[in-house]
């Protein structure tokens, strides 16, 4: 599957440009990562820096990631990464939201118990309705210890485009990691 050898395994879904799948896979060669992006553009830029600095450890799929995530197997993942997804800011179109019980399912199902997915957005209402899903779904647990956890970024983040145009748009952006219980 990858041409390094790899000992876990992760999934960004939506990597739009690919900066923060592209600092991953060469902060952790050790680890395989699955980008999956189905816009044309996106995948032009991933696949034109990957003709320059190929990765041995990192491998893309250009379509509807629940078509993935239907066919990796049980326990495969060790991490899921959805950072700044399509928000669908009008309510009558929240239920084309990625976060949702059927996803939420299919995450449970491929992500190793211990396993994180990790959300990322500036759209408070999306924010919202992510915490409210996974605490439905009740197969993940939030991992905030105090309020400011949750508007700190990630370890070792190396920013997105997304996220800089929300800050400069003065929109605060918010970390979120659930564990697979």
């Amino acid at each position: 599957m990858f041409k390094a050898e790899v000992s876990a395994l992760q999934l960004e879904i939506g990597f739009g440009g690919g900066e923060h799948l592209l600092h991953r896979a060469k902060e952790a060669p050790e680890t395989g990562f699955i980008g999956v992006e189905p816009f044309v553009n996106g995948m032009a830029k991933m696949m034109t820096v990957l003709a320059k600095v190929p990765l041995g450890n990192l491998r893309v799929y250009d379509d509807d990631a629940t078509r993935l995530l239907d066919w990796l197997p049980s326990a495969s993942l060790d991490g899921i990464d959805l950072l700044y997804p399509d928000p669908w800011p009008k309510k009558k179109h929240w239920k084309r939201r990625f976060v949702g019980a059927a996803n939420l399912g299919r995450f449970a199902r491929v992500l190793k118990a211990g396993g994180r997915f990790r959300f990322a957005s500036d759209i408070d209402s999306y924010v919202n309705w992510t915490l409210l899903a996974c605490r439905a779904h009740g197969a993940f647990e939030w991992q905030a210890g105090e309020a400011a956890d949750w508007h700190r970024p990630y370890a070792g983040w190396p920013g997105t485009r997304y996220e800089a145009k929300a800050i400069r748009e003065g929109r605060r952006p918010a970390y979120l990691t659930f564990i697979r219980r």
